[in-house]
């Protein structure tokens, strides 16, 4: 898999040769979202963004395809100097986390980290969910897992947790087609799927960093009092702890507020998308 660079925000601090960037690795454009709110909550680093938009989308795919595409980015990441890896990408996420973390890491090297976005995203909802009860809409892939379900068991045993794939809702986004009239249809249809297998959900999890991308839609066909979580903040909020709680990885990495952008695809594509997700980034 080759990576072509899309750009450098800036120099990289030329006297911090062993420190490097956070890197945040995804399918597609989804994980710019999470970027987005690494940068506002943790602006003094550096960051790395992988996406591998010519294989996207990796929700239909299979374990096996999808734990190896997830650790190839990782190795590339790790290649290129990043200590951490964040998978902005509930996909990799939910079918190559664990086997990376606990088969691929030892031999590769122990001292690095993967983390992933579901365990943030569950860890918030016993604050936010009034009736318990939690609708998840995530990639074919991710609902398949049911990693929503057994991580929220884990933690809050009493709530009650209904998926509902969208299997359309990434291919929309990838296709830049999210504002448009003919991605109402199924915003909608997958919300009413949702909502006629459990009515008294209170929560929205977007369990896809595609789905923030969809938002205006997403509100506009969401009952009247129903939270919706983006993972962006909590994702950010999560490693922020992270790195106070471990500081013998937080000197690891490299602070110069930059950021580095790669992708499998066309890079005028992903320029577009690029400013987008990140307007401010000039």
């Amino acid at each position: 898999m080759n990576f072509q660079s899309k750009c450098n925000m800036a120099e990289a601090n030329a006297s911090a040769i062993s420190l490097g960037p956070i890197g945040v690795f995804d399918s597609g454009y989804g994980g710019l979202t999470i970027l987005r709110e690494l940068r506002n909550v943790l602006p003094e680093y550096d960051y790395l963004y992988l996406g591998d938009n010519a294989r996207a989308p990796y929700g239909s795919r299979s374990f096996e395809v999808i734990y190896r595409y997830t650790l190839e980015a990782v190795r590339e990441l790790f290649n290129r100097g990043c200590p951490l890896v964040i998978l902005a990408c509930n996909t990799a996420s939910a079918k190559a986390l664990r086997s990376i973390q606990q088969r691929d890491l030892p031999n590769i090297d122990p001292t690095r980290r993967v983390l992933g976005v579901i365990r943030p995203t569950v860890e918030i909802l016993g604050q936010v969910s009034k009736t318990g009860h939690i609708g998840v809409l995530g990639t074919p892939g991710t609902v398949a897992s049911h990693s929503y379900m057994i991580e929220t068991t884990k933690i809050f045993p009493e709530m009650k947790v209904t998926e509902q794939a969208c299997p359309l809702w990434v291919p929309i986004v990838e296709n830049s087609e999210a504002e448009d009239d003919g991605a109402d249809y199924f915003v909608r249809k997958y919300i009413d799927e949702l909502l006629q297998k459990d009515p008294d959900v209170d929560t929205f999890v977007l369990g896809c960093t595609h789905y923030p991308l969809l938002i205006n839609k997403i509100r506009r066909y969401a009952p009247d009092g129903v939270r919706i979580l983006e993972q962006g903040r909590l994702v950010a909020d999560s490693l922020k702890d992270y790195l106070c709680r471990h500081p013998e990885m937080e000197c690891r990495l490299s602070k110069g507020g930059d950021a580095e952008f790669l992708t499998s695809e066309n890079t005028e594509k992903f320029d577009l998308h690029l400013h987008q997700c990140l307007p401010a980034i000039p």
